[in-house]
């Protein structure tokens, strides 16, 4: 407030001032004193200059304000310079100058707007503005430069490549030194060799150093001499040094080489085929004689890394007669889907390599967790047989140096009868390897008991839809899901009783594994709408309305008893396609938990339906003590109740035990689980029909008809023949026939 009182003051005080004079001649044109940066338009008000503006604008009448002057460089800004030029400010107006890094195209360093000039990158490299170390290759980018090490060189310790300070230095040979505590004349003679070449190398010998490494291993492999006569966790250990160590130096002297394509061999077969490249969006395909691995170069190369990378695909032949018989390793899911493919007990393993041993590697990236996949394609000779499986290896050194065979990351795509395609998440040393597997046949007494309980269930089926069908006097909503149940029980038997070992065509087995799986889940579906429909109708007791339960089943049932599965299995075959069918029988895969599509809404519908029964129990208990004028209508319910609690545990409890094949007890299970399982369509029959007064009923009057009708035929015929022998009787002279 006290501010603006001296600025009030001071106003006056230029006015009292300055009434002569020109100023007091023009005093009627223009009555104020106009600020500094600004010009009178009349009597009353001023105008700001180009560049200037007031607090009310370009125009104001005010005598005590000022003309600021406009920062057209903004925010926001009033002015456009281009992306490649920046904004300097002037009072009362700006211009244009191009960024650091770049230059006007006109020559003129100073303009108005981006119409006017262009800024163009000033190359660095070329123009020898920039200040690369001489290890170094200057390298232009928009608006600078970066140094970047030459082909073969890499950053000294404590500069960073890509820098515009970075220097560099060639690159050295790989350190790799004998595994201790190993005694072997060959072994210290390849070591020895080693080490010259470690000495001797540069980058512009990197194609000869690559030569002399492979000859040099296959040298070794191919005469080991004393390394045979060592113990085999000794051979291991040295193996393992061999395999790691010679990866290694590859890694390291190929960031020598010039970019291209390149393949080096040895005379005993080691071979190497290594791709060194610039970043692209094409795949990489490396391939030798009876290995190809194919990888997406983003595998490879990191975002945003404009450096070569090199891919390299190793073959050592020679490491078979070492790592031959080493120990395997499986994944937490193999041993369950051993049991699946087989389907039998494991008795003993035993492996032998299909595939030469192949080293896969990159330069320029960790290898451990790959954002996609890289495909294996392995050659092999042998085609494994019904009793062996093919699996995925890769070698795992231990801590103790030495290593083992392990399948963790990787897994079989295909396997035809000469090669096998694998996947794996990772790059590491890989072979492909079969598995010898001895198993125990299945026991002849369960195949037995499995054909004949079926077909008994399957008669039984039959028998159990017709009498649904035909028998007028119980047919209601509780007999039509009784009805579909059946139906697909029969089909689900028929189709496993003809088909779950016709596994020839794949294509054809993964058919059937389908359709099984569906009927099943049907047939687990109706016995869901049973329990739900019987819940349903003992909970009306309690107001006597039966005619919406039965409105509301006739509406959902056929949906959800044939929609819900067909929506289950369009997931599973939409997400594995590949894990419907094994090779031993046409069934859902067990690998990567596949069976839970059809265990896990086995178990939710047992359990819920469970849930629906006990209720029901506790509702007629609760109604039998209240009312005793409805004793009749409990029964009955109390008897659909028994019969529908007979049907959860024949249904359900079968597949329990199935899920209980495991441990000592798994024979005694599959004994109970082949029994139940088979004779399923025969409880059916018994509990729905033989136990059901009014389809006894039903039956007695079918055989008096049936009975009736056989007499009435029985009686006709004996009139004819009467008729036929009187008839001979006047033919013959004696009598041919006898009255009936």
């Amino acid at each position: 407030m006290r501010n603006r009182y001296l600025s009030l003051l001071s106003g006056l005080l230029v006015l009292l001032l300055f009434p002569m004079g020109p100023t007091a001649q023009n005093s009627k044109a223009c009555a104020l004193r106009c600020p500094p940066k600004s010009s009178c338009v009349n009597g009353n008000a001023c105008r700001c200059d180009p560049g200037f503006i007031s607090s009310s604008g370009e125009v104001f009448t005010d005598p005590l304000e000022s003309c600021d002057d406009i920062n057209e460089c903004g925010p926001p800004s009033l002015a456009y310079c281009g992306s490649s030029a920046d904004c300097q400010n002037t009072e009362g107006g700006y211009h244009c100058t191009c960024s650091p890094g770049f230059e006007p195209t006109s020559g003129a360093t100073i303009f108005q707007n981006e119409s006017e000039n262009t800024c163009q990158d000033v190359d660095e490299c070329s123009s020898g503005k920039h200040q690369c170390d001489n290890s170094t290759v200057c390298v232009n980018t928009v608006g600078s430069y970066m140094c970047h090490c030459r082909q073969g060189w890499v950053p000294k310790p404590g500069f960073r490549d890509k820098q515009m300070t970075t220097i560099c230095e060639e690159i050295p040979f790989p350190t790799w030194t004998a595994p201790p505590g190993i005694k072997s004349q060959a072994l210290s003679h390849f070591f020895k060799r080693i080490q010259d070449l470690g000495r001797n190398f540069s980058s512009a010998s990197v194609l000869n150093t690559v030569r002399d490494l492979l000859q040099e291993m296959g040298d070794l492999l191919e005469n080991p001499r004393d390394l045979k006569t060592l113990p085999l966790s000794e051979q291991r250990f040295v193996v393992t040094n061999l395999l790691f160590g010679l990866e290694n130096v590859l890694r390291g002297v190929s960031k020598a080489l010039p970019k291209g394509s390149w393949t080096f061999s040895s005379s005993a077969g080691i071979e190497v085929s290594l791709e060194v490249q610039a970043p692209s969006y094409r795949n990489i395909t490396l391939t030798q004689n009876r290995t190809e691995m194919m990888l997406t170069w983003d595998t490879v190369h990191d975002s945003g890394d404009s450096g070569l990378a090199v891919v390299g695909l190793l073959s050592t032949p020679g490491m078979h007669r070492f790592l031959a018989e080493a120990p395997l390793v499986l994944d937490a899911e193999e041993p369950a889907n051993l049991h699946e493919t087989h389907r039998g007990l494991l008795q003993e393993t035993s492996h032998i390599l299909l595939s030469d041993v192949i080293s896969a590697f990159i330069t320029n990236k960790d290898a451990e967790n790959l954002k996609s996949p890289v495909t294996f394609v392995f050659q092999h000779s042998v085609t494994p047989g019904p009793r062996q499986k093919v699996h995925c290896v890769y070698w795992e050194r231990g801590q103790n140096g030495s290593g083992h065979w392990d399948t963790r990351g990787c897994w079989v795509t295909s396997t035809r009868d000469n090669n096998t395609t694998c996947q794996c998440t990772h790059l590491s040393i890989f072979a492909v390897l079969m598995a010898h597997y001895s198993v125990q046949e299945e026991d002849p007494a369960l195949t037995v008991i499995t054909y004949v309980g079926l077909s008994l269930s399957l008669l039984c089926l039959l028998l159990a839809a017709l009498t649904f069908l035909l028998c007028k006097a119980i047919q209601n909503t509780s007999t039509s899901l009784h009805l579909q149940l059946s139906l697909c029980l029969f089909l689900a038997h028929l189709l496993f009783l003809t088909a779950i070992d016709r596994t020839e065509n794949k294509v054809l087995c993964a058919i059937i594994a389908g359709a099984l799986h569906y009927l099943y889940l049907a047939s687990f579906t109706w016995m869901l709408l049973v329990g739900l429909h019987l819940f349903l109708s003992a909970r009306n007791l309690m107001v006597v309305n039966y005619s919406s339960v039965n409105r509301f089943m006739k509406k959902a049932m056929f949906p959800v008893g044939y929609g819900v599965p067909a929506v289950i299995v369009a997931i599973s075959a939409a997400s594995r396609p590949r894990l419907y069918g094994t090779p031993t029988s046409c069934w859902l895969h067990s690998e990567k938990g596949f069976k839970w599509g059809f265990l896990g809404p086995v178990c939710a519908i047992f359990s819920v339906n469970l849930a629906f029964f006990l209720m029901t129990l506790w509702i007629l208990k609760s109604r039998l003590c209240s009312l005793n004028s409805e004793v009749s209508t409990l029964q009955n319910t109390r008897m659909l109740t028994f019969k529908a609690t007979a049907q959860l545990f024949i249904l359900g409890c079968t597949w329990c035990l199935g899920i209980l094949q495991v441990g000592p007890a798994a024979h005694v299970m599959s004994y109970l689980f082949t029994i139940i399982n088979s004779l399923q369509g025969v409880f059916i029959f018994l509990v729905h029909c033989l136990l059901s007064k009014q389809v006894r009923e039903q039956y007695r009057n079918w055989l008096r008809i049936k009975k009736t009708k056989a007499e009435s035929e029985n009686y006709t015929l004996s009139s004819r023949t009467m008729s036929d022998c009187k008839h001979s009787e006047e033919l013959f002279t004696e009598p041919l026939c006898k009255e009936v």
